[in-house]
């Protein structure tokens, strides 16, 4: 048993343990190194002139060491969603109306806003949306009803391009260059930009279909999300499932799969895995996939209801305009009549004689039954506004609204 331990090898051997060696620890001198300070000059000319020779033959094969690759430096690809969505080139998948356009502008959207993500952080930064299934319109009435009047100024749409070779590749490219904080750009869908010909499902084609794109998102330090469709064979493996042959997700750094059991399901698996992503599956709760379809649909609600609502309010406004007058007379009366109500017997007393030093004056005294009534007021048996309209009405005058 000891002898089978010491002949087991450890790729990383724990640094300190017996018969283990750091891989730090290393000669001070290389013997390439103790070599080449003897050479004489001519011999390390050779040697140069021996090496541009083997790198300009058709044969020659670029090789690194693994000391060589250690002691490099990579630097990581850029994130767009931390510990989901990286620089590259990924594939979107799921069946026909199962929701990947809904997520895709829920995607867009936060990450031009930098928005979380289903707990996700997102690196804010432009994105280019071909939505080249859709239109303006159905674009707009889209984007309005999951995010109202909260617009930004870092997504942009295109409902048309170029197929790859024969210029969309450019035109991604001057994209890029006039927009240098490009983080996604998200093509939905794949077959709207796919060369058409005979050999376009073979996995030769597949796979140089995803290797254009991929070259052009690493050269460009950007994430390219192609939305694409599942088959509707069963497959044992649930990437399997994805339309077209295995060349797509061979030669793509990553792929999602959305998947609902039934397609009015609201709750949702959302299936990733990748060459650097740990494979994981998310589940989308009704609450985190319609909660946005939930306020459409109320939005749809309202905007149908809207127009018997204004109606009324037109209703209502035209007939607060014929009663409006006799509405604010009344009010002020009964607010005229409240403030004498409060008087004092004493000041009630000077308000009466005072009225009847007016009436005197324009030919007009009181009748016996305002004088009656005033004097009931004047001993709080009853309100001014009583006195008053009762006085109104034997003159003929109305409030013009009845109580």
């Amino acid at each position: 048993m000891d002898r089978l331990q010491e002949k087991t090898t450890a790729p990383y051997p724990p640094v300190g343990a017996d018969g283990g060696q750091s891989l730090s620890q290393k000669p001070n001198q290389s013997i390439a190194e103790g070599v080449t300070e003897h050479k004489p000059p001519e011999r390390d000319l050779e040697e140069i002139l021996r090496q541009i020779s083997r790198v300009n033959d058709p044969a020659y094969l670029p090789t690194v060491s693994m000391n060589d690759l250690y002691e490099q430096v990579y630097p990581g690809r850029p994130p767009v969603v931390d510990g989901l969505l990286y620089a590259g080139t990924y594939l979107f998948v799921g069946a026909p109306k199962v929701g990947k356009s809904f997520l895709m502008a829920q995607l867009a959207y936060h990450v031009s806003m930098g928005l979380s993500l289903w707990g996700y952080e997102v690196r804010q930064g432009t994105v280019l949306y071909l939505a080249l299934e859709d239109n303006h319109r159905r674009l707009q009435e889209r984007l309005y009803r999951m995010f109202g009047v909260e617009s930004t100024g870092n997504l942009f749409f295109a409902i048309g391009a170029k197929q790859l070779g024969g210029g969309l590749e450019e035109q991604l490219k001057g994209f890029v260059r006039e927009h240098t904080d490009t983080r996604l750009i998200i093509i939905d869908t794949l077959q709207k930009i796919r060369e058409t010909g005979d050999e376009r499902y073979s996995y030769a084609s597949d796979y140089e279909v995803i290797t254009k794109l991929k070259r052009f998102a690493d050269a460009s330090g950007v994430c390219v999300l192609l939305v694409h469709h599942t088959r509707k064979q069963q497959a044992d493996d649930r990437f399997d499932k994805i339309s077209g042959t295995n060349g797509l997700m061979g030669a793509a750094d990553g792929a999602f799969l959305l998947q609902k059991e039934r397609r009015t399901d609201s709750a949702a698996t959302l299936d990733i895995s990748g060459r650097d992503l740990q494979d994981q599956r998310l589940y989308l709760k009704k609450d985190e996939v319609d909660r946005v379809s939930e306020q459409l649909r109320l939005r749809k609600q309202y905007e149908a209801e809207l127009p018997k609502v204004n109606s009324r309010l037109s209703e209502l406004e035209q007939a607060a305009r014929l009663i409006g007058h006799g509405l604010d007379r009344r009010l002020l009366l009964q607010k005229l009549g409240a403030g004498m109500d409060m008087l004092s017997a004493d000041q009630k007393g000077r308000c009466i004689s005072f009225a009847d030093a007016m009436n005197a004056i324009e030919g007009v005294p009181a009748s016996a039954q305002t004088s009656k009534g005033l004097a009931d007021w004047q001993a709080g048996k009853t309100s001014y506004l009583s006195v008053f309209e009762a006085t109104l009405r034997r003159y003929g005058f109305g409030t013009g609204v009845q109580p």
